[in-house]
This record gives structure tokens, C-alpha cells and sequence, in this order.
């Protein structure tokens, strides 16, 4: 059985910064589409950041530029380096492994709350 363990978040004023991680146990890990999601409260979990098990990305919209997304395979983590933090983007975000095979599952951490306030 897959574990995905978060860790990073926190509180962060405006304009600060905070790096995600996500780390899986298994060895599954290199061969899994990973992926940050978020969900603020009232509103549906969003695709933040995503990236394939060959290192390709793709952000939402409302991140480009301010978010990144990257992945150490050799210690089976996936980070999301957050910049310029913003108050709409206080949410819980959770690490998600996407399997490559419709038949294999998917994986999910159970969250960490980003709050961004003064």
C-alpha cells in the first residue's frame, strides 16, 4: 500500500513563499503522474500543478508563474515551490499520484493547510 506524506504547509503573509513536499512510500512512485491539488473551503477540489513521469508540467491559470512544480524521483518526492503567495490561495492542498494504467490506483495525501494572511 501507497503513502503519500505532505508536509510545508503553514501560515505566510502576502507575497511570502513556501515549498510543498510530498513524499511516497513504495516503489511505484517513478512510473505515477504526480500532481498538487487544492481545495479552499465551499469551493470544489482544483488541479493546481501537475507533472508526468517524464517531467512534463502544466499549471492552472491562476498559478503560472508563481508556482512550481518538480519531482525527485531517486527519493520518490514531489515538491511545489509556491512564490508569491497571494490570500485566494489559501487552501488545503493535497499530492496525488496518477497511475499510468486506467486499472491501477490512484493515490492521494491527506492534505496540509496553506493559509496566506496578515
Amino acid at each position: 500500500q501507497v503513502q503519500l506524506v505532505e508536509s510545508g504547509g503553514g501560515l505566510v503573509q502576502p507575497g511570502g513563499s513556501l515549498r510543498l513536499s510530498c513524499a511516497a512510500s513504495g516503489r511505484i512512485f517513478s512510473v505515477y503522474a504526480a500532481g498538487w491539488y487544492r481545495q479552499a473551503p465551499g469551493k470544489q477540489r482544483e488541479l493546481v500543478a501537475g507533472i508526468s513521469s517524464g517531467g512534463s508540467t502544466n499549471y492552472a491559470d491562476s498559478v503560472k508563474g508563481r508556482f512550481t512544480i518538480s519531482r525527485d524521483n531517486a527519493k520518490n518526492t514531489v515538491y511545489l515551490q509556491m512564490n508569491s503567495l497571494a490570500p485566494e490561495d489559501t487552501a488545503v492542498y493535497y499530492c496525488n499520484l496518477h497511475p499510468p494504467l486506467r486499472d491501477l490506483p490512484e493515490y492521494w495525501g491527506q492534505g496540509t493547510q496553506v493559509t496566506v494572511s496578515s
